[in-house]
């Protein structure tokens, strides 16, 4: 009977897994139903062999704070910064709490089970409801634009009014035939289209150039 338990506890971690990642698969996450699945059995296996594989003395405790960082290690491999956004970090951060939900269904108490599936339930209904299009939930996109121009007063500050950002990145200051040319880097949380950057140059003729650079 006490096998048998054990195995139930393996089954009900798969399921739990299984559900999660099946959430995670319909929105085209990295980490998808085989991850959460194997994520979440690995995490109740090991409580499983640390409860009853080392003898009453054992302290069972040293596994499963082994778990917490392991999977600490695994989410890091999910994380990238690619077009100044970090991606992966949710994803990540679901790897990481479905191995605790793992590690209860494990744990062979009959209230964790309880706690297990409560918590998976709560884990997918916060996925759907941070996903709404609420205005509060979304990251600002942040856009990159490339600018020269020449400086003779306070054309610096129009520019950063203009595109509602409050300093340049990868300033250079040139001089060219007397005129003081500043070329650098914007990011703005305004999108501007081709037609409005031609907009802005024919408007302000101290602007030598506009580029968009969002994939840098």
């Amino acid at each position: 009977m006490e096998e048998l338990k054990m195995l139930l506890s393996l089954l009900l971690s798969v399921v739990l897994g299984f559900v999660i990642g099946l959430e995670r698969k319909f929105r085209l996450k990295e980490a998808g139903i085989r991850t959460h699945t194997i994520v979440c059995f690995g995490s109740a296996l090991m409580m499983v062999v640390s409860k009853n594989a080392f003898g009453a003395n054992a302290d069972t405790a040293r596994v499963a704070a082994q778990i917490v960082s392991g999977i600490g290690f695994l989410g890091a491999g999910m994380i990238v910064y690619r077009q100044h956004e970090v991606r992966g970090l949710t994803t990540a951060a679901g790897v990481w709490a479905t191995a605790g939900i793992g590690m209860a269904c494990g744990s062979g108490l009959v209230s964790m089970y309880y706690v297990a599936v409560g918590a998976t339930a709560i884990l997918i209904a916060a996925q759907y409801i941070l996903h709404l299009p609420f205005r509060i939930f979304r990251m600002p996109r942040i856009y990159s634009v490339k600018i020269e121009f020449v400086q003779t007063t306070d054309e610096n500050l129009k520019i950063k009014e203009m595109f509602g950002t409050d300093r340049f990145n990868k300033l250079v200051i040139t001089r060219e035939n007397g005129l003081t040319i500043y070329s650098a880097t914007l990011n703005t949380e305004k999108e501007f289209s081709s037609t409005r950057l031609n907009e802005i140059m024919a408007e302000n003729s101290f602007i030598r150039s506009l580029e968009r650079c969002d994939n840098e």
